[in-house]
């Protein structure tokens, strides 16, 4: 069935039926029944392919994020759909793995797809070129979450300072000086800044570095337990441990579980990005909780700005603030 199908059932002009499916102006509520009625007889439905085609849009966004199933993304892909479903769009999502290859062959066929725009979680060590050729060819692109090296639009959240604030409650309110940081890949900039976060309390407290406590590698849960089971086997353990990322953490508590230990009986703990529900946790677990949904709906935004022309200004770059929760893992009452 036909727009001019419809048209003629309902008695009036395509114009007319185009006017009631696409809201694009107002009519009368008798006639927009009529419309309403003969589109329901028809079976009709819109070509969407063709409208798209016509206004030299296809009314869908790429979205590649490294990690699917990690909850802060999983939160950020929902922010992205509930801006994108409210504008009219298709949210086409790709996971690239951590995998450089994988995200410029996400890249290469969501740029063949021509979606009106991309948002990009980068990998650790993301081949920039394939990000800024899509830029030169016309793309808007926002990069999400992990931020820097490219020339676009960015949203992400504040990763130093939180850090720092983590640490230094451990030294200031319950004496900690030999901290250890669960890091993950530094060649992710979330983790370098937090990394740096956990630097810059120490050197403010007056505590020297010891690089045997910062744990660094691929960032995954049995890597780190791996890692983490070592120092925690170390005759001097450091007292307490912040982890870097969801994926750390976990390694952390496998670890301590692996050992029969316990926390904060045994070691302090805290983490940057909250699990799901961490308040059943227990004992509840003290979290840097980064507002995910949010910086996936600011990216949408402001992508939806780019595409609809509304912004043209230079480059954009926005952070969220997150919230520090303390609980009873790091020592503090229930």
């Amino acid at each position: 069935m036909t727009i001019s199908d419809v048209a003629r059932m309902a008695g009036v002009s395509t114009s007319t039926v185009s006017h009631v499916i696409n809201g694009t102006r107002p009519v009368r509520d008798e006639t927009r029944t009529r419309v309403e009625e003969a589109v329901r007889a028809t079976g009709y439905r819109r070509d969407s392919l063709a409208r798209a085609l016509r206004r030299s849009r296809t009314d869908s966004v790429g979205l590649i994020l490294t990690e699917v199933g990690e909850p802060a993304f999983a939160a950020m892909a929902r922010g992205v759909e509930r801006e994108a479903m409210s504008a009219g769009l298709t949210v086409l999502l790709a996971n690239s793995g951590e995998d450089p290859e994988l995200e410029a062959r996400a890249l290469e066929v969501l740029a063949e797809r021509r979606v009106d725009g991309l948002l990009i979680a980068p990998v650790a060590r993301s081949r920039r070129e394939a990000i800024t050729a899509v830029i030169d060819q016309g793309t808007p692109v926002v990069l999400i979450d992990r931020l820097g090296g490219v020339k676009a639009d960015q949203v992400g959240v504040e990763n130093t300072a939180p850090m720092r604030e983590l640490v230094l409650h451990l030294v200031e309110r319950h004496g900690h000086r030999r901290i250890a940081l669960a890091a993950g890949d530094t060649g992710v900039s979330t983790i370098s800044e937090r990394r740096r976060g956990y630097l810059q309390a120490l050197d403010e407290a007056g505590i020297d570095v010891d690089d045997t406590l910062i744990i660094t590698g691929s960032g995954r849960a049995e890597d780190t337990r791996e890692r983490m089971t070592s120092v925690l086997r170390q005759p001097h353990r450091p007292t307490a441990v912040v982890a870097a990322s969801t994926e750390t953490a976990a390694g952390v508590l496998a670890a301590a579980k692996g050992l029969g230990l316990t926390t904060p009986e045994d070691f302090a703990f805290a983490t940057f990005d909250a699990f799901p529900h961490a308040d059943l946790f227990r004992p509840g677990i003290t979290a840097v909780d980064q507002p995910a949904h949010e910086i996936g709906a600011t990216s949408m935004q402001l992508l939806l700005s780019r595409i609809d022309g509304t912004l043209t200004a230079r480059p954009r770059t926005i952070r969220l603030e997150p919230e520090i929760t303390y609980r009873e893992s790091c020592g503090c009452p229930a």
